[in-house]
């Protein structure tokens, strides 16, 4: 064995979810596998896990699925293809569901004493919850894009993060950008957290800011969702509950027992629009008109009172709520434009000026990114 090799650190990771975040990961993995050589490091991914099953190397303790599968695996799931479809070399094992959760139990189990594992969860399934929290009491690492084990129950929460440090997931409130590594620093040092503000959807600033230039609110959203920004169902960015979990996994850093329902969420459309009573296309073409008036109003009223609409979540002693705030336009969120998320913190520290965090807050690469960073933030537990 040369002394490269000896001194090379091997990180096992086993990858649950393909989506665009799980696929983009994926990717970050192969094309910066010389820039991680350099730092002495190899990401050995030992299973990929979609809903319906869990490939898994046939031997988890030294062999890997190679780069040529990974990038196999990326462009059959693009087309919406089975990991079934994918050949196999003789290189992997395939575990269906509901079996295959059990499977990554039980590798990480095994792992646990020697090498180590870390999970990582790329779905949008609150399934996960469970299994994550087992592989932490194992002993491994868990890393999450998924904001569904964080918003779940608090008994799910506090057991999930009984190990803090084994336990990474800020890319499940902005992305790539370092709102929770900012939040832990400032609370660990003793800063007295007391008021955070964000526009945490880059669907809905993108929205808010273009029907501030006058555009009807109907034809934003048509414009966004061709843009790619929002759900394949607008709705799902403008009911607000994907902004209501980030609030909530925010306000559960700063000790708020508090569960999904204590959170007030404003939705940018009435219920008899829903899901449930009008179809997608229906919705794009009948129902969004009708908001248009409503939303032209409020713009106005805040304009002429100086200030902007802002879809926001707030969080401080006394509320913790998500919906259309009016601000200041010379503030951050104020001068917010496109698809950017921004944060401000007020604390003991940061009164007079709050800390304000901007960026890219959505997009397959930058979350994958803010992964791919986390992984590296546990690396220093594994020999």
């Amino acid at each position: 064995m040369t002394s490269r090799e000896q001194t090379m650190k091997n990180i096992p990771l086993l990858l649950i979810g393909c989506g665009g975040v799980g696929r983009q990961l994926l990717q970050h993995i192969v094309s910066c596998r010389s820039i991680h050589a350099k730092q002495k490091l190899h990401l050995r991914v030992v299973g990929i896990c979609d809903s319906k099953m869990l490939l898994v190397s046939l031997d988890v303790f030294t062999m890997e699925l190679d780069d040529a599968f990974l990038l196999e695996v990326c462009q059959a799931k693009l087309k919406g293809s089975s990991l079934l479809t994918l050949s196999n070399s003789g290189q992997h094992q395939v575990f269906s569901n509901p079996e295959s959760m059990g499977k990554i139990i039980h590798i990480a189990a095994l792992l646990a004493r020697s090498t180590g594992l870390i999970v990582i969860d790329c779905s949008a399934s609150s399934d996960t919850t469970g299994v994550l929290t087992r592989v932490a009491e194992l002993g491994c690492c868990v890393v999450m894009a998924n904001k569904k084990p964080l918003s779940s129950s608090m008994e799910d929460y506090e057991k999930l993060l009984a190990c803090p440090r084994r336990i990474r997931h800020e890319s499940t409130v902005g992305a790539g950008l370092p709102v929770i590594a900012s939040l832990n620093r400032m609370l660990s040092s003793g800063d007295l957290v007391h008021r955070i503000v964000g526009s945490l959807s880059g669907t809905l600033g993108f929205v808010m800011s273009e029907v501030e230039d006058g555009k009807p609110f109907s034809q934003v959203v048509r414009s966004a969702k061709n843009l790619g920004y929002t759900e394949p169902d607008p709705r799902d960015d403008l009911s607000g509950m994907d902004v209501a979990r980030k609030a909530l996994i925010l306000a559960r850093l700063l000790g708020r027992r508090i569960v999904l329902n204590d959170i007030k969420v404003e939705s940018l459309y009435p219920e008899e629009m829903g899901p449930n009573t009008m179809s997608i296309a229906s919705f794009l073409e009948n129902g969004l008109p009708l908001l248009d008036k409503g939303i032209q109003e409020r713009v106005e009223k805040a304009s002429s009172n100086g200030n902007v609409l802002r879809y926001v979540c707030l969080i401080d002693e006394l509320r913790c709520e998500v919906g259309i705030q009016e601000l200041p336009k010379n503030t951050p969120l104020g001068r917010l434009r496109g698809s950017d998320n921004v944060l401000e913190i007020s604390s003991r520290c940061y009164n007079q000026q709050p800390l304000v965090i901007q960026g890219a807050g959505a997009g397959n690469d930058t979350t994958a990114a803010g992964v791919l960073a986390d992984v590296f933030d546990v690396q220093d537990l594994f020999h």
